[in-house]
């Protein structure tokens, strides 16, 4: 049987729990953490189509080598936090190479390749992606400086084979 105490002692406890749960969003910034995004721009899909190479970019991949399922650039004053991502030195010649390989390959599925900004979780830009549209991953900001940047699925390309596939 409760008593008084027992319930009020039970709302001050939750009440205590409630207080420190937005304390804790209010120092750390967000409860689940400090997401950015990536958003389509034109300028973006000109620059990697016109195979210009920036140098205030690092530059990394994801997938194969000769046809990756992304390619991004991060600015030089962010450090990338993944084994996954292979960086990159790009000339205009590799870049061009690249660029092609991927479009040939959306093609084949009936797609084309987009730019996309990366913007922290303040929506600053802080680097550029090149893609499909289905292939934007998360983008988690660990601390000022430094982002974790999800890899594309492996298989980005052949479920959309296998779908294309299936409607004929």
């Amino acid at each position: 049987m409760c008593t008084i105490k027992d319930r009020a002692f039970g709302r001050i406890l939750g009440l205590v729990c409630i207080l420190l749960l937005f304390t804790s969003c209010s120092m750390h910034g967000e409860f689940f953490g400090r997401y950015g995004r990536i958003t389509p721009n034109g300028e973006v899909t000109g620059l990697f189509e016109s195979y210009i190479v920036n140098s205030n970019l690092d530059y990394y991949i994801s997938g194969a080598d000769s046809c990756p399922n992304a390619i991004m650039g991060i600015d030089k004053g962010y450090i990338l936090v993944s084994d996954l991502w292979k960086k990159r030195e790009f000339t205009t010649d590799k870049l061009k190479r690249i660029v092609k390989n991927t479009q040939s390959k959306a093609w084949d599925c009936g797609l084309m390749m987009h730019g996309f900004d990366i913007l922290d979780d303040r929506g600053n830009d802080i680097g550029d992606w090149y893609s499909i549209l289905s292939v934007r991953m998360p983008v988690k900001m660990v601390d000022e400086n430094k982002v974790i940047i999800f890899t594309p699925p492996i298989d980005t390309y052949d479920k959309l084979r296998i779908e294309r596939i299936d409607r004929d």
